[in-house]
């Protein structure tokens, strides 16, 4: 710096200072000319802020018993009031940053002026920060310029610009602020190191314990890290990390809120810290129990899809109480476990639970034997396989429910309606031409009668009798009942697995999700009734609902209620229940799925689990019996259950204890491998309840 350079940056010191001095004494600070330019016009707005405005909290995701699940963060910091800090951390910080705290009006002017001599032969621009000016710098850093890098390089620039925009706006805090509020909002608001913000999360991480009960050698430690959380961290820089903090002891012993006696004490202790590192929770979804992860993540997208944004629930410091059963996540996650081990090569078993209703479908589970992580040695995904429509092998014949309902509807066919089932046939697709080959299809053996009624049908699961019955409907029908029931992301994808479109604004721009299906792909896939298309095991559950429910779609909902760090309620939008058809005909379509556990393709399964409550159920095979699956429910549970190749290499599924990937030659079926999770956990969770009844067949319906 020449000398030129040095005296204006001397004559610009002390124009600050003098400005600031006009402050002590005046509400209004007067401005300084051109250096008063660089001033934000915002220092105002930014100073009340500080005093209204709440820094990032976390947010908690719990069950609907408010249990906690997940914690959900940017910044991990647990608030305190300046009651529930210790006194030995208030006199740790003030005896090591600003001595004169209690004293001066926000900003030292006998500091100011040594940082403008020091300055002035040619040192960088430092000292005179008070707490209160490191209050509004960190404030700014990490809460009000959170995310913007530009704004945060010019909060922590070298400029006598940036000091007088800290000092105006610490004066105009030491007018409307007490000292204990400001001391308290300090260290709410500072750094620590490994994502820890404020003294109320740094006790928890570094000591195990809350602010109010950190002693001498924890709370020197805490105040020595502020100055450079990194250099002084007591994991990474332990010897740096003990000299920090017995200066701080020092200075509290010299500044004499500690007798001599008691400070030799304190720097005698060890350091202290929990061994192994800083306990932090996790800060996504990835971070939850084994059993609620996958809905944990399905939560928040829901909340996002209902108009929060990401960095709101990462900030906000909401309670998001879902609706989670824990009993039944934790019943069906032993379930899917016990069918497919966690780690097995290359095979999924998901699972999911949802109650119905005609004014809400709550989701009660979405477990699979996957678990929602970052690591697939440890059979982790970082897909939601339960929500998303990641089974791209399909749900095999589960989809003649839509073919079915559709046959009802359009009055083509009732429950009760003989269908042509010849062992083999070929079937023109629709809007063929000369050049267009038939579709062919066959029957998976040659025991089923000719013809077959549909009741019969849905037990036993022709393929000719249903796709014929297809053709005689209409795809366009069979594809809007599909949507109606429930497909409403799985039918924005199509054969070759490209992503469902999850967000609502894209969704309507498009006429797909919420509006109506992206149908066109299937228009000409006659296959569709045989489920070999990608899908939602969530949604497929909640196809069950909508039938269990007379008839009455709503979204698979998982949230009770949202409330703020205040504890108020936070409305949640939510889309609106739709009768999507005739109770007459939900109840009949049920009837005719009411004999698939008793004499249909799960009734074996179900014998051999002693299973003997009346219900509904679907089964479903894809051709090569690379996926595998049972809709259905009882009582008060709709569930879906599905078991499929999600590896590099797909391959059969073959049945067995555990089932697994091969060549067996006849592989696996949806009554032998995904019916007896559902068995299994539908046994435990019911024991002791009365069955509930199938209610019987529309006779409008059923001929």
């Amino acid at each position: 710096m020449n000398t030129r350079q040095s005296a204006v940056r001397l004559f610009g010191l002390c124009v600050l200072g003098g400005v600031l001095l006009a402050g002590a004494v005046s509400p209004v600070v007067l401005g300084a000319g051109a250096l008063s330019n660089q001033v934000s016009n915002s220092v105002g707005t930014i100073a009340a802020d500080l005093v209204t405005d709440n820094p990032p909290l976390v947010t908690t995701v719990t069950d609907r018993d408010g249990t906690p699940i997940a914690t959900l963060y940017d910044q991990y910091r647990l608030p305190e009031t300046a009651a529930q800090i210790a006194p030995a951390m208030k006199a740790a910080i003030v005896a090591v940053e600003d001595r004169r705290f209690y004293d001066e009006s926000g900003v030292d002017v006998k500091g100011m002026a040594r940082a403008a001599v020091h300055d002035s032969a040619g040192g960088g621009l430092q000292g005179a920060s008070t707490i209160t000016q490191q209050y509004v710098k960190n404030y700014l850093i990490n809460v009000a310029d959170r995310g913007n890098k530009a704004a945060q390089l010019a909060d922590k620039e070298d400029s006598i610009g940036r000091k007088l925009r800290e000092a105006k706006m610490a004066v105009q805090l030491g007018q409307t602020m007490s000292k204990d509020n400001i001391l308290a909002g300090y260290l709410d608001v500072v750094e620590y190191a490994g994502n820890i913000y404020g003294v109320g999360a740094a006790s928890h991480a570094y000591f195990g314990t809350t602010a109010d009960k950190l002693t001498v050698p924890q709370a020197a430690l805490l105040a020595g890290m502020v100055n450079n959380p990194n250099i002084y961290n007591p994991y990474t820089h332990p010897g740096a990390a003990v000299q920090r903090r017995n200066l701080v002891i020092d200075d509290m012993v010299s500044g004499g809120s500690l007798p001599a006696a008691a400070g030799a004490d304190a720097k005698a202790a060890p350091i202290g810290v929990l061994p192994g590192g800083p306990l932090t929770p996790a800060s996504t979804c990835m971070g939850a129990s084994a059993d609620a992860g996958f809905f944990c993540q399905y939560a928040e997208t829901y909340l996002q899809q209902a108009g929060f944004t990401a960095d709101q629930l990462d900030t906000g410091g909401y309670t998001i109480k879902t609706t989670l059963d824990p009993k039944v996540s934790q019943t069906t996650k032993d379930a899917v476990d016990a069918n497919v081990p966690t780690t097995a090569d290359g095979v999924a078993n998901t699972f999911a639970v949802i109650q119905p209703g005609q004014d809400s479908h709550q989701v009660l589970a979405m477990v699979a034997n996957r678990n929602f992580g970052n690591d697939p040695a440890k059979g982790q995904t970082s897909t939601n396989i339960v929500a998303d429509a990641s089974n791209k092998f399909g749900a095999g014949s589960s989809f003649k429910i839509f073919t079915s309902a559709a046959a009802m509807v359009t009055g083509k066919a009732g429950l009760n309606t003989p269908l042509p089932n010849p062992p083999s046939s070929c079937f023109t697709p629709p809007n063929a031409n000369k050049y267009t080959s038939c579709y062919p299809v066959s029957n998976d053996g040659t025991n089923y009668p000719d013809p077959i009624t549909v009741a019969d049908g849905l037990a036993t699961s022709p393929n000719v009798a249903f796709v014929g019955l297809e053709s005689q409907v209409g795809m366009p029908a069979v594809l809007q009942m599909a949507h109606n029931l429930g497909l409403r992301n799985t039918l924005a994808t199509n054969d070759d697995g490209s992503a469902p479109i999850t967000d609502p604004a894209d969704a309507r721009s498009k006429n797909t999700q919420y509006d109506q299906p992206q149908s066109q792909y299937f228009q000409d896939k006659l296959s569709f009734t045989l489920g070999d298309s990608p899908v939602s095991p969530l949604e497929m559950a909640n196809v069950s609902a909508t039938l269990m429910s007379g008839g009455t779609w709503c979204p698979p909902n998982p949230i009770l209620s949202v409330t703020d760090r205040n504890g108020q309620a936070v409305p949640v939008q939510q889309r609106a229940c739709e009768q999507v058809i005739p109770s007459g005909v939900a109840n009949t379509l049920m009837a005719g799925l009411s004999r698939d556990t008793t004499i249909g393709t799960s009734a074996a399964a179900a014998r051999s689990a002693g299973w003997t409550r009346p219900d509904i159920g679907k089964t479903g095979t894809t051709q090569n019996s690379e996926s595998v699956a049972f809709v259905g429910g009882v009582n008060d549970y709709a569930v879906s259950s599905m078991v499929f190749a999600d590896g590099p290499h797909p391959q059969e599924i073959c049945p067995g204890t555990p089932v697994h990937l091969g060549n067996c030659g006849h592989g696996a079926f949806g009554g032998t491998v995904a019916a007896p999770p559902y068995f299994h956990s539908m046994s435990q969770l019911l024991a002791g309840q009365p069955d509930q009844a199938i209610p019987g067949p529309d006779p409008a319906y059923s001929n």
